[in-house]
């Protein structure tokens, strides 16, 4: 007997402004940077539309585009160690981050 999901994965949606500026809601894990926290949850949740949506209004609340996480690794070098990451880091590179 195979057991069937009850919720389909969503490849490609498309948030509004409002769902999008949801991400700055995130609250993180005890000892990590609130400001990592919101970058990483945006770049695992988001197409790159939305993703450079998510850091404009990052960046006009006045958070940390090279925030990093508890090893002193920031988005950036995450994201360019992964295949599908080197557009979100050209996108925080743009919008001011280090390389």
């Amino acid at each position: 007997m195979s057991l069937k999901k009850d919720k389909q994965k969503v490849l490609g949606e498309v948030f509004d402004d409002e769902r999008v500026k949801s991400f700055l809601d995130y609250l993180p894990p005890e000892g990590v940077s609130h400001d990592f926290h919101l970058l990483e949850k945006a770049y695992r949740g988001m197409n790159i539309d939305n993703f450079v949506s998510f850091v404009e209004f990052f960046k006009q609340a006045g958070y940390d585009l090279n925030a990093t996480n508890p090893d002193g690794v920031n988005m950036v070098q995450i994201m360019n160690q992964h295949q599908q990451g080197v557009d979100y880091a050209k996108a925080l590179i743009k919008a001011g981050a280090s390389a």
